[in-house]
């Protein structure tokens, strides 16, 4: 029996038992804004089961199993074979099943797929983020196959199935596949042309022995991979399945696992080449061109899965600050904790718009609209460089929202800390991506013409935001020594076309206080420092989970 002292009081109850698509109102309306009117009844159902399956008991407690218990390697089996095998908690395999099922990798098989996917994508972040890999990969290898249309006629039925098949066998004989890649090596990291792995041609046409080493290769227990080597024309993309069509095992050394900071579920391996088939994808010297799509492709995932990990530490701090109490109200209540928590609001909605308006320009150009094309060239580096970067801030001050009760494994709250660096570091970091902004500026001027007109439409509606534009507009007339400010013009470049969508989409109090703490320079560094004349409470009132 409990003593006297210990009744429970003044704590939140479980954020379980709701729906995660109804319950965020920046993400239906952005599903809504961006569907054509005869798509969106089916998928506001179609989205809201998922939600509602997210937001559940049975798989909330599948993600906190996958994160506790986390993948073992297999080298041999028990009479010295070697296997190379990765064993998942069985609470893995559920999630990943019900990943694949919900359609996280069949975007390219439907009028409005990739933002029916990336509203999905969103919330199954939320719910255990590590699964996400694989199905990213799986989803963004789709543009690097059709560079080869007879390889992209053998996979991408599989790929784009929704049926999850574990088993390792010849991918001929599966319902459904699983991808990941293998780019950097030790030496070498994000500069793949730095690769030393080596491809040397056999008979059969298109066909490679690879010799060599990857530093991270994702999701090693996949049906494929796609992976870069030297071959005699220079660095070339090549398809290395798993098991080999007459059912013997492709040797896919694994030699250990990494021990991550977070994404605790999901295996990250080195893996060793030594003789291995591999099939080549595109023309020889050609391998970071082919590569491009796959890459672009996961860097709107980090985008999305950024915006999934905010949002779910966003509607934690609001639900428990809805029903705590402290010094004579809810917490929700006192002016001070309404501004940090309407300062995590519009971040979060600012990071959901942009992704998902991106998600809509992958389906507009998937149509064949060029400018939409042009748009993604600039704008998903910039994207991902900002909005993956503002993802560990969010994360922790949310925590801090909490108390200690957000410093305790049980409050789920530093799974989400640990998670909120990965997907900076992750498809290119930082730099990585400022780098490859000013490529895109350099080299391709259709896509700043198509930036510049996707933040025009904005124009007129916010003194801040026009003069932002003006600023930036200054920035970018004297590209010259750009490198090392290069974060600075990225960081405005996003920054600016947030607050132009929001300006056209959000509510009226959302747009006005992202334009005045972000735009117009009446904010501080941390979190809270909003104006107080603001209509903050509306603002917290549209974050918080209520279905």
């Amino acid at each position: 029996m409990a003593g006297s002292t210990h009744t429970v009081t003044n704590q939140a109850p479980p954020l379980v038992g709701h729906d995660v698509f109804t319950a965020d109102r920046a993400l239906t309306a952005a599903v809504e804004r961006h569907l054509a009117p005869e798509l969106r009844e089916d998928a506001a159902t179609e989205l809201s089961g998922l939600g509602r399956s997210c937001g559940s008991v049975q798989t909330q407690e599948w993600g906190a199993q996958a994160n506790e218990n986390p993948p073992a390697l297999r080298t041999h089996d028990r009479y010295g074979h070697r296997v190379d095998e990765v064993d998942f908690h069985p609470a893995w395999h559920r999630l990943l099943g019900k990943g694949v099922s919900a359609g996280l990798t069949a975007a390219w098989t439907r009028p409005g797929g990739h933002v029916l996917r990336a509203a999905g994508f969103v919330m199954w972040t939320q719910v255990e983020a590590g699964n996400g890999c694989p199905l990213s990969m799986t989803h963004a290898v789709v543009p690097a196959l059709r560079t080869d249309p007879a390889l992209a006629a053998e996979w991408e039925p599989r790929l784009t199935s929704r049926v999850y098949d574990r088993e390792l066998r010849p991918a001929r004989l599966k319902a459904g596949a699983l991808f990941g890649m293998g780019m950097t090596e030790k030496q070498g990291g994000s500069d793949v042309r730095a690769n030393t792995t080596s491809a040397r041609p056999l008979a059969e046409d298109g066909t490679y022995e690879l010799t060599g080493h990857k530093w991270f290769c994702s999701a090693p227990m996949s049906d494929g991979f796609l992976v870069l080597a030297q071959a005699p024309g220079g660095l070339t993309c090549f398809l290395v399945p798993r098991v080999l069509a007459d059912g013997t095992r492709n040797v896919f050394l694994i030699q250990r696992l990494k021990d991550k900071l977070g994404n605790r579920s999901n295996a990250s391996a080195e893996v060793e080449f030594a003789g291995t088939w591999a099939r080549r994808v595109g023309e020889e010297g050609r391998g970071v061109r082919t590569v491009m799509g796959m890459v672009a492709a996961t860097r709107l995932d980090c985008v999305l899965g950024s915006a999934g990990l905010m949002r779910q530490a966003v509607a934690q701090a609001v639900h428990h600050c809805a029903y705590r109490e402290a010094f004579g109200g809810k917490l929700v209540d006192r002016p001070l904790m309404r501004n940090v928590l309407a300062d995590l609001a519009i971040e979060s909605e600012a990071a959901t718009t942009l992704g998902m308006r991106l998600a809509a320009a992958y389906d507009a150009a998937e149509g064949g609209d060029e400018r939409e094309r042009a748009l993604l060239r600039l704008a998903v580096p910039a994207a991902k460089y900002w909005v993956t970067k503002r993802c560990a801030p969010v994360a922790v001050e949310a925590a801090e929202c909490l108390g200690g009760n957000g410093y305790v494994e049980e409050s789920g709250m530093p799974r989400l800390v640990r998670e909120s660096p990965l997907n900076s570091i992750w498809e290119g970091a930082g730099n990585v991506q400022a780098l490859d902004v000013l490529r895109a500026l350099g080299r391709e001027p259709a896509a700043l013409d198509a930036y510049l007109t996707e933040v025009g439409a904005a124009r007129g509606a916010d003194h801040r935001l026009d003069a932002a534009i003006r600023g930036l507009l200054a920035e970018l007339a004297d590209l010259g020594a750009a490198e090392g400010r290069a974060r600075r013009l990225v960081e405005r470049l996003a920054l600016v076309l947030q607050g132009a969508l929001l300006v056209r989409y959000a509510p009226p109090e959302v747009a006005d206080a992202f334009c005045a703490a972000r735009l117009g320079g009446d904010g501080g560094a941390a979190f809270g420092t909003l104006p107080p004349t603001l209509d903050l409470a509306s603002v917290v009132e549209r974050a918080r989970p209520v279905a």
